[in-house]
């Protein structure tokens, strides 16, 4: 089964390598009616996009979107929606001495194996500039969410060790580290600009936060909610590990520490704790949906590196050119997009359900 494709109801297919004509995606399922217009997808685009600091590459992308279809008079109307994003500040010889060989913890190596040939410029499909279109397909699923009264956040939780302490939600775009802390981002950016120096790169962790998503959405076996943003999130190439709620600290808590005692709030039902992460059997319960991801330092690093060319024979290799020492700023968006993508296509289930 072909790998660009995801999402059941609301299905996404995204096209495109970092160094060819650009980047895009079609959406199929979006509801008609729903209010969308090119700036709505423009902004979380130039969240995403390179050379918005002096902490990411330098390349120099407007990433201006084109809607070609399913929008008209400003809604959309039911059919597909493609949108595309043209590649304008394409370096390709940057690569040529980089083709014969595969790159320390790239995908060259997979790709040739699964493949048998393999786009070198700039990783081709394997490149983070696809996820530009999996930002893009995520603002619309955000208007259908909003639409129901749901929004997602997400933020720099850490990066190289230092960690927010606090997270003020007015801060995050403040800051090119995207961290709720300044204080914290203070330093974050440090360590990113010593990793740069030291022509090395950094990880960190990022976390999304979805609020207002109705109990009911996902199904109680194989598509548990939180297998299915497992799956969404464990989708972008630099991401190692998920958590939901208290994650792997739960592995540390005792079971009447854990449990999130429920009581009532209204006509609402409440949780004292989330240390389940708004996900009680598989299926969303009303709370925060809480979700943080790794993200690995970028393997594009200018120090010397081992290892082999495509007859097997050893070379040391340093990656010169245009490349971002952490990602994990702009990855926020693209994990925010991810959680979107899946919560939208849950409710619009849920909503079928419900309908009957």
């Amino acid at each position: 089964m072909p790998g660009s494709s995801f999402g059941r109801m609301l299905s996404v297919t995204t096209f495109g390598e970092s160094h060819g004509a650009g980047v895009g995606v079609v959406v199929d399922g979006t509801p008609p009616g729903i209010a969308l217009e090119p700036q709505d997808v423009q902004k979380e685009l130039d969240r995403r996009r390179p050379g918005q600091s002096a902490i990411t590459t330098p390349r120099a992308e407007k990433d201006r979107v084109e809607i070609l279809s399913g929008i008209f008079d400003g809604l959309t109307t039911g059919t597909p929606i493609a949108l595309l994003i043209r590649n304008e500040d394409k370096r390709s010889g940057d690569y040529e001495n980089l083709k014969s060989l595969f790159r320390p913890g790239h995908a060259d190596w997979t790709y040739d194996a699964k493949y048998g040939v393999r786009d070198w410029r700039g990783s081709g499909r394997a490149s983070g500039r696809e996820t530009a279109a999996r930002v893009a397909a995520g603002a619309i699923a955000r208007k259908i969410l909003s639409s129901r009264g749901a929004t997602i956040i997400g933020y720099t939780r850490e990066i190289d060790g230092v960690r927010a302490a606090t997270v003020d939600p007015a801060e995050i775009e403040r800051n090119p580290a995207r961290s709720p802390d300044p204080a914290a981002a203070v330093l974050m950016i440090e360590h990113i600009e010593k990793a740069k120096a030291d022509g090395d790169s950094v990880g960190g962790i990022i976390e999304i936060v979805a609020q207002g998503c109705p109990p009911g959405l996902g199904e109680p076996v194989f598509d548990k909610l939180e297998a299915l943003l497992s799956h969404a999130i464990m989708s972008v190439g630099a991401v190692r590990g998920v958590e939901i709620g208290a994650g792997f600290e739960a592995a540390r808590m005792r079971g009447s520490f854990y449990n999130d005692e429920l009581f009532m709030e209204g006509d609402r039902m409440r949780t004292r704790s989330n240390n389940a992460g708004g996900i009680s059997g598989g299926i969303s319960n009303g709370m925060d949906i809480v979700i943080r991801a790794v993200v690995r330092p970028p393997a594009s690093i200018a120090r010397p590196q081992t290892t082999i060319d495509t007859t097997g024979a050893p070379v040391t290799v340093r990656i010169e050119g245009r490349h971002d020492p952490c990602i994990v700023p702009r990855a926020v968006p693209v994990l925010e997009a991810m959680t979107a993508l899946v919560l939208a296509d849950c409710l619009l289930i849920h909503e079928a359900y419900r309908s009957h």
